[in-house]
């Protein structure tokens, strides 16, 4: 078996191999929905809405659906769920994601003072914006 014979077909391995890499290393897209809403029922949001007019002490829930390539995201890794009023973080939640795609939730309890404008983003461990909601919080 000459060189020749051999060359193409190492050629191709080593391309089956480094191509992958490189749609990883070029970050393949992993993105979320994220929706505000009342509930989630069968991990489906329900009272989706941006604006909110709730008595004290409601829940109000950032649903997401991280979705990306298979495989580039690793079992066990984590997403934050972060709370912004005005720009600054209120609140933040880890949730693992077992795969991806994958649908998840985290809420924040609203009480008086906390009307205003509010953003809810899903954040990777890096702290890079996968997706984000805005909403508005009033009380009856």
């Amino acid at each position: 078996m000459s060189l020749r014979s051999v060359l193409p077909v190492l050629l191709c391995a080593a391309l089956a191999q480094a191509v992958p890499a490189a749609r990883a290393a070029e970050g393949a897209a992993t993105e979320a929905e994220v929706k505000a809403c009342t509930g989630v029922e069968k991990f489906a949001p329900t009272g989706e809405a941006t604006a909110f007019k709730v008595a004290p002490g409601t829940r109000i829930y950032a649903w997401a659906r991280v979705q990306g390539e298979a495989g580039r995201v690793a079992e066990g890794t984590q997403v934050f769920v972060a709370f912004s009023r005005d720009g600054k973080e209120l609140f933040r939640q880890a949730l693992a994601l077992p795969h991806v795609p994958y649908r998840t939730q985290a809420y924040r309890t609203f009480r008086k003072g906390d009307e205003g404008a509010w953003t809810v983003e899903v954040l990777d461990a890096e702290g890079k914006a996968l997706g984000k909601a805005a909403f508005d919080v009033a009380f009856e």
